[in-house]
């Protein structure tokens, strides 16, 4: 897939925003949006709907939804609308995740299990670049599965891919890894406590284990609970910190692809690229850093992550009504591989650090 293609801009890439400046996009009034927002809105609903009365992950219905509408995106009208759901939605849905994120989480865990996390999240992340030519794999869709695995899910995803864009990994692919990685998330939801159980792990091992290697949020609290009310709550406390090592790990991803000089979008090919974070990554440092440093009301904070949630379900329904299903199936098997051997890592290293604690 090539930008040109297509009459619209595809998700957002950081060189984009650092060294294409001189070129803004088209500017748009209300009723350019409209369109694509609606479609978009009434897909997020029914994506909804769907999960609250037949608990589904939130996430594939989105996906699954936005896939069969796909069909709209080749109406001109929808493309303004689009491009906002999946870049400006996406944007200030991460911003708000920040209210979920405190400092005295990270106190809470202690050294020893942070300094475990860090470890796994490194670690998960370098296997799956490593290995991504033994199944002829880009390394950038190695390194967006397996910077989504290692931290939050389909919400890393999305940060990930705003920073390495269209151009290193087109939308197919990234449909297909969020598709895989949220089929993966709910598969560890039910397998994982279950096989807990049977190594005979503490609650605190059990919740420490499903916190650290089940992707998204909602599936790692939820298999925590499940085990028990204990390793809920350590589930949650690991999880949380996982999602605050988001920002972080962005910062990291960012500076490695400035140095890596940006060769293969032929877009300052061999020079150096001053990293300048997005603005959606200060803003989630600065809403961590206030819940950090504040007593933000229950309310505010519950709002704010209601919020988060409805903005990233908006995101990932556009990113899947821009897809082309086509593309999807051209993939191949091997395009799940990045996946599977982050899922499969992530579990063997945290069962290893929970065997520690």
């Amino acid at each position: 897939m090539k930008a040109s293609d297509y009459d619209w801009p595809m998700a957002a890439d950081l060189y984009g925003e650092m060294q294409l400046e001189a070129h803004p996009p088209a500017r748009h009034s209300w009723r350019d949006f409209a369109p694509g927002i609606l479609v978009t809105a009434i897909a997020a609903l029914a994506a909804a709907w769907l999960a609250d009365h037949y608990a589904a992950p939130i996430v594939l219905m989105g996906l699954l939804i936005g896939l069969a509408l796909s069909f709209l995106s080749q109406d001109k009208r929808t493309h303004a609308g689009l491009d906002l759901m999946s870049q400006t939605a996406l944007r200030f849905g991460i911003v708000l995740v920040g209210a979920r994120i405190t400092a005295d989480q990270l106190v809470d865990l202690g050294p020893l299990p942070f300094a475990l996390l860090v470890l796994i999240m490194v670690a998960v992340i370098a296997v799956t670049v490593a290995t991504a030519r033994l199944f002829r794999q880009d390394r950038h869709a190695a390194l967006l599965a397996g910077g989504a695995t290692a931290i939050c899910g389909a919400s890393a995803a999305l940060a990930l891919y705003s920073l390495i864009g269209d151009k290193r990994v087109d939308q197919a692919r990234f449909t297909l890894t969020l598709v895989g990685i949220t089929v993966a998330s709910a598969l560890a939801m039910t397998l994982y406590p279950v096989l807990a159980a049977q190594l005979g792990l503490s609650d605190a091992q059990a919740g420490f284990l499903i916190g650290a290697s089940i992707h998204d949020v909602a599936q790692a609290i939820g298999g925590g609970f499940s085990f028990s009310p204990p390793a809920g709550e350590v589930a949650t406390i690991v999880k949380l910190t996982r999602v605050a090592l988001l920002a972080p790990m962005l910062m990291l991803v960012g500076l490695w692809l400035a140095r890596s000089g940006g060769g293969e979008d032929g877009i300052g090919a061999g020079k150096h690229i001053p990293l300048r974070l997005p603005w959606f990554i200060l803003g989630f440092l600065a809403i961590a850093a206030l819940n950090s440093l504040v007593a933000i009301p229950k309310p505010v904070t519950d709002g704010a992550a209601t919020a988060a949630q409805a903005l990233l379900l908006l995101a990932i329904v556009a990113t899947a009504m821009k897809a082309r299903l086509h593309l999807l199936l051209d993939q191949g098997w091997r395009s799940f591989a990045p996946i599977i051997v982050a899922t499969l890592t992530s579990f063997l290293l945290s069962l290893g650090a929970a065997l520690l604690l």
